[in-house]
């Protein structure tokens, strides 16, 4: 049996969020087996996925433990079309509303 490394199991975790969910960095780091600290890690593991042709990252349901979004003015229109096409709202301080009811 071949045994997933921790950058695979992350990518699969990061794939299975649901349209309309949300989950945390330190979360996806925790279900893969990773500590705390690794959490820092998520971000450039899926990074590398993406640029290895795996196109399909819902980079945008993940979010901060405290359910502030990720954005850049660069990714912001994309971005916020995202949340709107799945129904997630954001405050004014681009943080998930109702964090509490979507999170995973």
């Amino acid at each position: 049996m071949i045994k997933e490394t921790f950058s695979e199991r992350v990518l699969r975790l990061a794939l299975s969020i649901p349209k309309g969910r949300v989950t945390t960095y330190g979360s996806i780091a925790r279900a893969a087996g990773g500590s705390p600290r690794s959490a820092q890690s998520i971000t450039s593991i899926l990074g590398r996925a993406y640029k290895k042709g795996n196109h399909d990252i819902p980079f945008h349901r993940i979010v901060y433990s405290d359910g502030k979004i990720w954005i850049n003015e660069s990714h912001r229109k994309k971005r916020l079309k995202l949340y709107e096409e799945e129904g997630i709202e954001l405050d004014s301080r681009d943080r998930v509303v109702n964090f509490n009811d979507i999170v995973i």
